[in-house]
């Protein structure tokens, strides 16, 4: 609507520009075309061709006896009258005071036409539109209705204690009665917590679907701007349209972007935030009740928040949204292969198993990958091998394959994965060894990956001493195999997650008897899943946290170097069957180590060269035998 009244706008005044243009060009270019001169006007009067003239001022406008019409400019002092008179010419006059007053007005126009125009964008800007000037302390809420996709609780899956809190607050939207005959009150806000993509916004998505009632949806950034008061407006703004929705749903998104604790901070920047903050504080509980009008915020920072966003009476609930488990990981993923053909090979539940720590969006992403692997090759529907071959992308990267390596590269890289792959398999507590390789993947040269077999709470000091154990165990191998002049550079990532494990073993899980039980870290969470960190203790525990940290890696490496010592025959077999195979699964290292004999029908690991199976196939498929072809999916 708002664009056809522009377009509108815009085609009126293009078509009185036009017809200013043609009044003022107009007219003289028709006089241009009709004027004559003085001396033959009066050469026409003389000889009698003149039927009738009019006297308009200065002009004079006659016709010839041809019929023709003329006008001539007279000069100063003529007696045209007196002429035109002898001659029996019939004279008429125009009045000069109209046309000196309608030369005025026409003078005018282009100047009353800039004035209109300069007002309507002035009150356009003031109070039409909310993306023009005037129009910051607009609220850029959204009001979400079933055309813009409709989410239901029944898309959301794998948090199911979240579903359960927010499904109250719907059913109290719903049937108010139920709760308040009891005397219970609806809770005025929820804050969604969790890490990034555990499905808070998705959540937020289905109350709107299920609620049945008007949904604001804004996020966090978009309160503060440039302008000093334009925050604290846009909150009264968007609280006023809610009051008139009531009952109504609101959801900031990433609420921390506006809702950090207050003090913290200097600058005009930050005295605007907390101008915002205060403002959204008194509409969420001031001294006017919001009744009907429910908050929820969703943010993966609730440590950087005010104390007074999140006290009961604003924020009555804060939900917490963690990562799923293995059931939860299974029934996410059958939401998300809805849509996607799946193969009679596929099982959900060993998917689930093999993505331990994945989040909603992790999983989602997953699906998508098999289908785009699947896709690439021809296939119909996706195979399990797909969700593999998608899970080692997103795990360890693409492959590489268009790297070159020479033959004494990929030797040490073979023996480097075969010394992690062998220490991991013979220290205590260890994850399963799920897949070792040495083709180049996103930055490394080869990886050995290991997934624990069940959804871990906490980790034992003699698992977090394997660990480091494990990740010793790439140098290890170069300096038995290839001698300690020859050791490379490839151990850096291992050397990084060794000492990473260490200092927080020492500084933060207290499993140093020297240093004893005191947090030494000082970190503060930046948003859930990830720290930073800040030193505040002395020089002298400083060397003492040091030393504890090397003596830790310095076990490691030694724990590394004595099982690769006692099992160095294992270790051979384990870098021939890498340099032969490039790709090993768990059951494959094992049987390999055991000196058994890979018998692989369809190579899932071409050799290298060949072509990758996340590569787009730029020559047909050969045909196949109608034995030889993939079962279509059952109905």
């Amino acid at each position: 609507m708002g664009n056809a009244r522009n377009i509108a706008f815009w085609v009126v005044l293009f078509l009185l520009v036009l017809a200013l243009f043609n009044l003022f060009s107009g007219g003289q270019s028709t006089m241009a075309s009709n004027s004559r001169s003085y001396s033959d006007f009066v050469a026409s009067v003389n000889a009698g061709q003149v039927v009738q003239a009019t006297i308009d001022g200065e002009e004079v406008r006659y016709r010839q006896s041809d019929g023709r019409d003329y006008v001539t400019i007279l000069p100063p002092d003529a007696q045209v009258t007196d002429l035109l008179l002898e001659r029996g010419v019939p004279v008429s006059a125009r009045s000069q005071q109209q046309s000196g007053f309608t030369a005025f007005i026409l003078s005018l126009l282009p100047f009353l036409l800039l004035i209109g125009v300069w007002i309507y964008f002035m009150n356009r800007m003031q109070g039409g539109g909310r993306g023009g000037a005037m129009g910051f302390g607009k609220s850029r809420a959204k009001l979400l209705t079933e055309k813009h996709g409709r989410v239901t609780f029944d898309d959301v899956a794998g948090i199911d204690e979240a579903k359960e809190e927010l499904e109250e607050i719907v059913e109290f939207l719903r049937n108010p009665q139920k709760f308040s005959r009891l005397g219970g009150k609806i809770p005025k806000g929820a804050l969604l917590v969790g890490p990034p993509g555990t499905g808070k916004t998705l959540l937020a998505r289905a109350i709107a679907g299920e609620a049945g009632v008007p949904f604001f949806t804004i996020s966090g950034s978009d309160f503060v701007e440039m302008f000093v008061g334009v925050g604290a407006s846009r909150v009264r703004d968007m609280f006023e349209q809610a009051k008139k929705n009531a009952p109504c749903i609101v959801f900031i998104d990433e609420i921390d972007a506006v809702g950090r604790s207050r003090g913290i901070g200097y600058g005009g920047g930050n005295d605007e935030r907390e101008q915002t903050l205060n403002q959204l504080l008194v509409e969420m509980d001031g001294f006017e009740a919001n009744e009907g009008v429910i908050i929820i915020a969703a943010t993966n920072r609730p440590d950087v928040l005010d104390p007074a966003l999140l006290r009961p009476g604003r924020f009555d609930r804060q939900v917490q949204v963690p990562n799923p488990d293995i059931k939860g990981r299974e029934k996410i993923l059958g939401v998300h292969a809805r849509k996607v053909p799946l193969g009679p090979d596929v099982d959900l539940r060993i998917i689930a198993r093999g993505t331990p720590g994945f989040s909603g969006a992790d999983l989602a992403n997953l699906v998508n990958e098999a289908a785009l692997m699947a896709a690439r090759v021809g296939r119909r529907f996706v195979t399990m091998m797909d969700f593999e071959s998608a899970k080692d992308k997103v795990m360890m990267g693409a492959e590489r394959r268009s790297m070159v390596m020479s033959e004494e590269e990929k030797r040490l890289t073979a023996y480097h994965e075969a010394g992690h792959a062998i220490v991991g398999l013979n220290v205590p507590q260890h994850d399963p060894i799920h897949k070792a390789t040495i083709i180049p993947r996103g930055r490394a040269l080869g990886l050995v990956l290991s997934l624990p077999e069940r959804d871990q709470l906490s980790v034992t000091y003699t698992k977090y001493k394997s660990k480091i154990a494990m990740a010793m165990g790439g140098r290890v191998a170069e300096e038995l195999v290839f001698g300690p002049e020859q050791v490379t550079s490839g151990a850096t990532s291992d050397i990084q997650q060794a000492t990473r494990i260490a200092r927080a073993m020492v500084t933060q899980f207290g499993m140093s008897e020297k240093l004893g039980f005191v947090d030494y870290a000082n970190e503060q969470q930046s948003f859930l899943g990830s720290w930073q960190g800040t030193v505040n203790h002395s020089a002298e525990t400083q060397k003492l946290i040091d030393a504890e940290v090397k003596r830790l890696i310095d076990e490691g490496y030694q724990t590394a170097k004595r099982i690769l010592t006692e099992k160095r025959e294992e270790l051979d077999r384990l870098a021939r069957g890498l340099l032969e195979y490039e790709t090993l699964t768990g059951s494959e290292i094992t049987r390999v180590i055991a000196g058994e004999l890979l018998d692989r029908g369809e190579d899932l690991s071409p050799p290298s060269g060949g072509t990758s199976i996340t590569a787009i196939p730029k020559t047909p498929r050969p045909r196949r035998s109608r034995e030889d072809m993939e079962p279509e999916p059952t109905a």
